[in-house]
């Protein structure tokens, strides 16, 4: 994922906490927060030790923020976005959590169209 789309400070976080709105499913719960003067989006994920250990979380943090990366294009414009794994992503596959990311978005009304690919005629 390039650095512009990274949610990095704890400042960054605690403000899209603390003001911004959020959406869940069973898998992952997604906060989110209008930041006009950003030309993109950036994004934070957040997987508890409750998960697993070190391997386990961080697998889940690669393949979210590869997800994300893949699915760029979809993602909406001028936001703070914050993922959150629960528990059952532990054991879920690379499809499976597309699919579950793609619907907490959807529920946030924040995921964009699939831009189609220009026909050949």
């Amino acid at each position: 994922m390039e650095k512009k789309n990274r949610l990095t400070k704890r400042e960054y976080f605690d403000k899209v906490y603390r003001h911004g709105k959020s959406a869940a499913n069973h898998q992952f719960v997604l906060y989110y927060k209008f930041q006009p003067q950003l030309t993109s989006f950036r994004l934070g994920v957040s997987v508890s030790k409750k998960l697993g250990n070190a391997v386990v979380r961080n697998r889940i943090r690669r393949v979210l923020k590869e997800i994300i990366r893949l699915n760029a294009a979809r993602m909406p414009r001028g936001y703070d976005l914050i993922l959150i794994a629960r528990k059952p992503a532990a054991q879920m596959t690379y499809h499976e959590m597309e699919k579950s990311v793609f619907h907490v978005l959807k529920r946030a009304s924040l995921l964009q169209k699939k831009e189609e690919a220009p026909r050949r005629d």
